[in-house]
């Protein structure tokens, strides 16, 4: 589904201009700078609208959290979530998630990262594109401190069975698996599309994977 234009999307990204960082690759191995005494280091993958956002970093103040979204129409929303609730611990990236290695380095000492309802690319030959690909894993394996977590939550029963094959293949131990987050009530902050899907009573998939020691295997 295409999102559609918001209105006056320039002026409304005007205001909201001190949560941008519209220049990343500059921070790289510096964000705490922007929040010093951070108790941990988040990324959010994918924002969307901003529910999750801004629930999650209401919950945590003291934990550093920043929101990766490369549609502006979807963002603008997410950033005016946050800047009504005047949360002072969140900062917004335009970017594809390609380029996460150029955004962040080791010392920045990501703790987690987030991946929600992502995009399940279905069919075999668009499986690289995924958000838990292998490709992808390593590339988070290069940003999360030791011991950093990714968790990971989805709709789609395929992606997901997929990805619990894939994830440990590169290091990753699972846990928290569950099939059906909301099967005795709602649990944690969901985002917007988790609480549609819950009112329809769909089953919403997640993981935690934690990362271990790995090394990549040579190739033959």
């Amino acid at each position: 589904m295409r999102m559609r234009k918001r209105p006056n999307l320039a002026p409304r990204m005007e205001k909201c201009a001190e949560l941008m960082i519209n220049e990343p690759e500059t921070m790289c191995g510096h964000w705490r700078e922007l929040m010093p005494g951070c108790a941990e280091l988040h990324i959010e993958l994918g924002c969307g609208k901003g529910r999750f956002t801004a629930g999650t970093a209401a919950a945590a103040p003291d934990v550093e959290l920043i929101a990766i979204e490369k549609v502006p129409d979807a963002m603008i929303i997410a950033m005016e979530r946050v800047k009504n609730q005047e949360l002072k611990n969140v900062r917004f990236i335009s970017a594809d998630v390609a380029g996460l290695r150029e955004m962040f380095a080791p010392e920045d000492g990501v703790r987690r990262i987030y991946i929600n309802f992502c995009d399940p690319w279905p069919t075999k030959r668009h499986a690289k594109r995924r958000l838990t690909h292998g490709n992808f894993l390593k590339l988070y394996r290069r940003v999360l401190k030791d011991g950093g977590q990714i968790h990971f939550k989805t709709d789609n029963a395929p992606l997901f069975a997929w990805s619990v094959e894939e994830i440990p293949q590169f290091g990753f131990t699972l846990s928290e698996v569950t099939d059906d987050l909301h099967a005795n009530g709602a649990v944690g902050v969901m985002t917007d599309y988790e609480a549609k899907f819950h009112e329809l009573g769909t089953p919403i998939h997640r993981l935690v994977a934690t990362m271990t020691p790995w090394e990549e295997p040579e190739e033959e």
